[in-house]
């Protein structure tokens, strides 16, 4: 029997071990795609206890909890956060199987020097030795991404927000950490929600820009293009519900518009239409700046209504949306580049039923302007399990080129998921190492530490054109 979680956690093979020790696990961490709050790295931000680093804003873990029967009082309520931990660790020890389970106590290790387990009888303990350690300076938000070894960060940001944290950490000495803005025009592009009006005369005051009709929206998000370049962003993230490409002519966008500008409502159709104009006219605008545009899609949000109008969005209400665009996306994508203005795109669907989907558009797109120029994202959510990860590798191994993956993100608002690269390095390494054994790749080591970091680091630096001295 294995001892749980040693130093060869999930690493079955001698290769296996030697592609992680020696080379996944001695290259940095790039986080292209995060939650977290720039604010807390510019004001170094000490956390007072656990609670708060685990369970403030983490919904993979309230929904865990509510799977335990655990009262909201505990999860999203007033209860201290001593009770909330409790409730937690009695929720972990259930886990089995489960990412969080892995998650958890590999913060625990990595961070905490905490070996043992966490349970509903050990909660006691770890919240002790965890608000302890929490105390120390080297537990400072900026010394947990230090000792994470992460060389740059993309948070993820509104057309109209001012960067102001962003230029404070930029214009700090002290601090040696990348963190650039990511583009997020999901509000500017969302029509049909009932603040819509409201958000475009937020973007009119920033931009300079009144907007009054599509071509006056553009012309706004190109001014709000300009400043999130200048300050170093090189990557936008989209989260579409759907991807449905339905063309209209530059009149009947305007119609669209000025209907929806009016105050009355919008067709399904309509809206449609209006989101493929706006996806076309900003992916020609990233090709234009040379940024990577994310497409985040297979998501069927705000499922409980009883709980979205307790608690509003990003609550643990979400499920997977089995809805395969294959053919749209495609579509989208052969808009672009029919007039050779597709940018670097990544592709993320929710449903792991679309991996196949992904992997054969991937190469329908590809070309010398890039290598691996259309990329399909980590396991994303719902998949960045065990099972998930190696699903999805094996796809991308089985119809593109998995040595020009760009590897894994955390997606999260915890300053303490940095471990998630370690996890996603370690199934990458098992599951290349399980195919050299196999006979089904040579034991040739250089061609081999040249894949494994290039996944773990490598490739994402290059593909984005991140300036990492």
């Amino acid at each position: 029997m294995k001892q749980f979680m040693d130093k060869d956690f999930l690493l079955t093979t001698e290769t296996s071990k030697k592609l992680y020790h020696d080379f996944a696990s001695q290259v940095p961490v790039l986080d292209y795609h995060c939650h977290i709050n720039p604010r807390e790295i510019a004001e170094d931000r000490k956390f007072e206890n656990i609670t708060q680093v685990w369970l403030g804003g983490d919904h993979y873990k309230w929904r865990q909890m509510r799977s335990n029967g655990i009262d909201e009082k505990y999860i999203t309520g007033d209860a201290t956060d001593r009770e909330k931990f409790q409730k937690w660790a009695e929720t972990l020890e259930k886990a089995i199987g489960n990412p969080l389970y892995h998650w958890s106590h590999l913060e625990l290790q990595r961070y905490f020097g905490y070996t043992g387990v966490l349970n509903g009888d050990t909660a006691e303990e770890v919240w002790n030795l965890c608000n302890a350690k929490l105390q120390e300076d080297s537990m400072s938000v900026r010394n947990l991404i230090r000792q994470s070894n992460v060389t740059l960060i993309c948070t993820t940001d509104d057309p109209i927000d001012s960067l102001e944290w962003h230029k404070k950490i930029a214009g700090d000495d002290t601090f040696d950490v990348q963190v650039l803005p990511a583009w997020r025009p999901d509000k500017a592009m969302n029509i049909e929600k009932p603040d819509y009006a409201d958000y475009l005369a937020k973007l009119s005051d920033v931009s300079g820009v009144k907007v009054t009709s599509f071509a006056t929206l553009c012309e706004a998000l190109k001014v709000r293009l300009a400043f999130f370049n200048e300050m170093g962003c090189r990557v936008s993230d989209h989260a579409l519900e759907y991807v449905m490409y339905k063309p209209a002519t530059a009149e009947e966008i305007e119609a669209i518009f000025a209907k929806r500008l009016s105050g009355n409502d919008i067709t399904r159709e309509e809206e449609l239409k209006f989101k493929t104009a706006f996806m076309t006219f900003v992916g020609r605008e990233y090709n234009r700046l040379g940024w990577a545009m994310q497409l985040h899609y297979g998501c069927k949000r705000d499922n409980n209504v009883f709980r979205y109008n307790q608690l509003g969005p990003d609550t643990g209400y979400d499920c997977i949306n089995n809805f395969a665009p294959s053919a749209e996306m495609a579509d989208f994508l052969n808009a672009l580049n029919s007039t050779d203005e597709l940018p670097k795109t990544i592709i993320y669907s929710l449903n792991p039923c679309d991996n196949a989907v992904i992997g054969t558009i991937l190469g329908c797109f590809q070309d010398s302007a890039a290598i691996g120029k259309i990329q399909q994202g980590a396991a994303w959510w719902f998949n960045d399990h065990k099972q998930g990860m190696r699903d999805q590798m094996i796809s991308l191994a089985n119809l593109g080129l998995l040595g020009n993956f760009i590897g894994m993100l955390t997606d999260s608002r915890s300053f303490l998921s940095y471990t998630r690269h370690e996890y996603f390095r370690r199934i990458m390494c098992d599951l290349i190492g399980s195919w050299v054994d196999n006979g089904e790749y040579p034991a040739d080591m250089k061609a081999l530490e040249k894949i494994v970091k290039g996944i773990s680091y490598y490739n994402a630096v290059r593909y984005f054109g991140f300036d990492l001295k």
